[in-house]
């Protein structure tokens, strides 16, 4: 599945090679997509490439070419051919598709089961239905373990985790421990203590201080991938 941006980026350099044979350039490409650097769009095009949708060709000025377009964009582009009393254009018709997507940091991943390590850097992003998330700022992890199962987390589901420095009882938090161990669990204070605990009758709650932890995030939905 490609991430929003990467769509957008590879609708660009398609939409520019069909109207002059010339790929853009980085800058374009970077102003075209709101980014701050060509980093960014390097990221974006080996994404692209790795997943067969573009290819590099040696020993020429911006050498690249598209093999392939995702078949709902194609789908998309047939549509808007048919639809000659609008005038439409074919970036038109998937630009209003993409306006009804959000595209979430997938910042990596989030131990439901023994702490790991604290959260990484943002690496990639995700796409998903606007209508999924609510005021806030949000962002995705992958579940790595089996301590929340009862709870319909599953390991390698990705849960939405809006950013909030605190939260109510009996909620699902991601929370930081000791600044380097982040945990999905419940979270309770009880008696000057707060307890994270588990939906897994295998995993005991751990009863820690209050300055040993850190809310970074409420659960606020999942997505689960089907092989």
């Amino acid at each position: 599945m490609l991430t929003k941006k990467q769509r957008e980026l590879l609708l660009f350099i398609h939409h520019r090679l069909q109207g002059g044979g010339v790929a853009p350039s980085f800058d374009e490409m970077k102003e075209a997509l709101d980014l701050k650097s060509k980093s960014g769009i390097h990221r974006l095009i080996t994404g692209l490439v790795e997943r067969g949708y573009l290819q590099r060709l040696p020993n020429r000025a911006r050498a690249v070419e598209v093999i392939r377009l995702p078949d709902d964009i194609k789908n998309n582009a047939n549509k808007a051919q048919n639809r000659t009393n609008t005038g439409s254009s074919v970036l038109e018709s998937i630009s209003e598709r993409l306006s009804d997507v959000t595209s979430l940091p997938l910042v990596g991943k989030i131990a439901a089961g023994t702490p790991i390590e604290a959260i990484q850097n943002d690496t990639d992003f995700l796409d998903v239905p606007s209508s999924m998330l609510g005021n806030g700022e949000y962002y995705a992890l992958r579940v790595d373990g089996d301590s929340m199962v009862n709870a319909g987390i599953n390991d390698n589901d990705i849960v939405i985790i809006r950013k909030s420095d605190n939260a109510r009882d009996g909620k699902i938090v991601v929370a930081l421990v000791d600044g380097m161990e982040a945990t999905l669990k419940r979270i309770y204070r009880r008696e000057g203590k707060v307890i994270l605990e588990a939906e897994n009758e295998a995993y005991k709650p751990r009863i820690l201080t209050p300055e040993r932890v850190q809310v970074q995030g409420e659960l606020a939905s999942l997505i689960r991938t089907y092989h």
